[in-house]
């Protein structure tokens, strides 16, 4: 098995460091990059150096995945809009939509590759996206439907204490959406 590239081998906030001067530097002067980075690597007291050869592999391939995260934010904004979809619920299930079309792409990227040509933390990165965000769809059903609960019993409320009538509580149920 090859072993990992040393930007792989940065601390994470490096990393997060590193993602973001190549957005604000435009995806170039990686030779000053490399200096910024190095220098920061030995403040940090890290022996690691990495090359601007290093740093331009890595930049072309966030570069490829921001370009994509862009495109799939603007096609789920006009999809949504296209489509009347306000809900957050519906808008995450979009998104998760998405996400899975884009691990599906990577899937088969990987798949073309020979064993010592994967890299285990690609595909552990993924698999953790998909658990984040289905984890995160489940919580944001649960948070809806708790606040549903909690505005029907309100109207149940309001119904027993004679504010307002069991039809107009049926109509406020079923305007709300949890008829």
């Amino acid at each position: 098995m090859p072993p990992p590239r040393k930007v792989d081998l940065l601390p994470d906030e490096l990393k997060d460091w590193l993602k973001s001067a190549l957005r604000e530097r435009g995806f170039g002067d990686y030779e000053a990059l490399a200096e910024d980075l190095n220098f920061r690597l030995e403040e940090a007291g890290q022996e690691l150096r990495i090359q601007k050869s290093a740093l331009h592999a890595y930049g072309a391939e966030y570069r490829e995945f921001v370009k994509y995260q862009e495109e799939a934010s603007a096609w789920a904004v006009g999809w949504m809009q296209e489509n009347g979809l306000n809900e957050e619920a519906k808008r995450h299930n979009v998104l998760f939509q998405m996400i899975t079309t884009l691990a599906f792409k990577v899937m088969q990227a990987q798949m073309t590759k020979t064993g010592e040509e994967i890299d285990p933390k690609e595909l552990h990165f993924l698999g953790r996206m998909l658990k984040d965000v289905m984890a995160s769809s489940g919580l944001r059903e649960k948070l809806i439907d708790d606040d549903r609960k909690t505005q029907a019993a309100k109207l149940d409320a309001a119904v027993d204490a004679g504010d307002i009538d069991a039809d107009a509580a049926a109509k406020a149920r079923k305007i709300m959406g949890f008829a």
